[in-house]
C-alpha cells in the first residue's frame, strides 16, 4: 500500500520514472531515497514520514521556507503531500561535512568556520511567529531521561525524589542562564551539514533534519556542532569557534560561557537517556557505542565553576557508561526486524 502511494505521489510530481535508492536512514520513523534519471535527468531526495507513526512533514516545511527566506541552502521543496507524509526534496549531495574532515582533516577549520558564521547570521534574524520555545521546563524534562531509561537499563534505578531533586536543580538553571529567544534547529552536526563550495556565504553550508526547530538560546546549536556525538573535535577548535561566535555575534563572553556549557550538559544528559531507549525500545543497539564520547562532553561541560552543584548530582546518581555497562544495555536490547 504504501509502496504504490508513493508511486502515485512521484507520478503526480512527474518522478514516477526515477530510479530510486535508499539513503542512510536517521534515528526517526523517516525514510530516505535519492532518485535519479528524474525530470532532464535530475536528481532529487524522496522523504518519506509515516505520518500513522508519528511524523509530520509540515514544520520540515515551515522552517524550509523560512530558511530559503534568510537567503541558506535548506533543501528546495519540488514537491509535496503532507497528509501522506510525502516530500520530495532538491538533492545537496553527498559531501556531509563528517566525510569532507575525514578525507580532508585540513579543511575542517574551514568548515566549521563557515558553520559558525552561518549560525551568527541566523540568529540575527527573528525566528518565525508561533514556533514553540526550547525552554527550561521542557529541557530540565529531557534532561531527566536517564533516569528513565539509561539507570533502569543498567539497573540501578534513582529514588523518585532524586529526579525530582535533579529536575528542580537543572530547571532553576537553565531559567536562570538560558532564556529562548533565537530559533534552534536542535541537530545542527557534520552528518547534517553538507559542504557547497560553489555557494557563497552562509549559503555554502546545507542543512538537513531541522524539523524539530524550537525557539532557544543561541549557544544551543554550537553546543550541537562542537559537542558532536558521533566525531571528536579538538579542544582547540573546540575553543577557536566558541571565540568566533562570540566575536561574530557580539555577546558577553562570559555569561555565554556559561549558557554554553550549561546547555552542552543539558543536551548531553538527553542523548544518554535518548541512546539508551533507542537500545531498549526502538532495538537500535548501535548508539551505544558513542555514550562514553558523550559523558566526556558532559563532565566537560559539567566542569564550569557555576554548574558545581549539578556536576555532584550528576555523579551521585549516573554511573559512568563504561563499556562493560554499554555491553550490558545491549544485552537486554531486542533488534526489530
Amino acid at each position: 500500500m504504501a509502496e504504490r502511494s508513493i508511486a502515485a505521489f512521484l507520478d503526480r510530481a512527474g518522478w514516477g520514472a526515477a530510479n530510486r535508492a535508499p539513503l542512510a536512514g536517521d534515528a526517526s520513523n523517516r525514510r530516505y531515497d535519492r532518485l535519479t534519471g528524474g525530470p532532464g535527468d535530475g536528481g532529487a531526495v524522496l522523504m518519506d514520514a509515516p505520518p500513522d507513526r508519528g511524523e509530520d512533514v509540515r514544520p520540515f516545511i515551515a522552517i524550509a521556507r523560512h530558511l530559503h527566506g534568510l537567503g541558506l541552502s535548506a533543501p528546495e521543496i519540488l514537491a509535496e503531500d503532507p497528509e501522506a507524509g510525502f516530500l520530495l526534496l532538491e538533492d545537496l549531495g553527498d559531501a556531509l561535512f563528517a566525510r569532507v574532515t575525514q578525507d580532508d582533516p585540513e579543511a575542517e577549520p574551514a568548515l566549521y568556520a563557515s558553520a559558525v558564521d552561518l549560525l551568527a547570521r541566523l540568529h540575527r534574524a527573528a525566528p518565525p511567529a508561533n514556533l514553540a520555545a526550547y525552554g527550561a521546563p521542557l529541557m530540565a524534562e529531557l534532561a531527566c531521561l536517564p533516569f528513565e531509561w539509561y539507570l533502569p537499563a543498567i539497573g540501578h534505578p534513582a529514588p523518585d525524589e532524586e529526579k525530582v531533586a535533579f529536575r528542580a536543580e537543572i530547571e532553576t538553571l537553565l531559567t536562570r542562564h538560558a532564556t529562548p529567544s533565537v530559533l534552534v534547529l536542535r541537530d545542527f552536526h557534520a552528518e547534517n551539514l553538507i559542504w557547497l563550495p560553489d555557494r557563497r556565504g552562509a549559503a555554502r553550508v546545507g542543512l538537513l533534519d531541522f524539523q524539530d526547530a524550537m525557539v532557544g538560546h543561541p549557544a544551543y546549536d554550537l553546543v550541537s556542532l562542537l559537542e558532536d556525538a558521533r566525531r571528536d573535535v579538538s579542544p582547540v577548535l573546540q575553543a577557536q569557534m566558541l571565540d568566533r561566535y562570540i566575536t561574530a555575534s557580539d555577546t558577553d563572553p562570559e555569561s555565554f560561557v556559561r549558557a554554553y556549557a550549561l546547555l552542552g550538559a543539558q543536551r548531553n544528559l538527553r542523548i544518554l537517556g535518548v541512546f539508551a531507549r533507542l537500545c531498549l525500545r526502538d532495538g537500535k543497539p548501535g548508539y551505544l557505542s558513542l555514550m562514553p564520547r558523550v559523558w566526556g562532553h558532559l563532565m566537560r561541560d559539567l566542569a564550569h565553576p557555576d554548574l558545581v552543584e549539578l556536576r555532584a548530582r550528576v555523579l551521585h546518581n549516573l554511573p559512568e557508561p563504561t563499556w562493560t555497562l554499554c555491553q550490558g544495555i545491549a544485552h537486554r536490547c531486542t533488534p526489530h526486524p
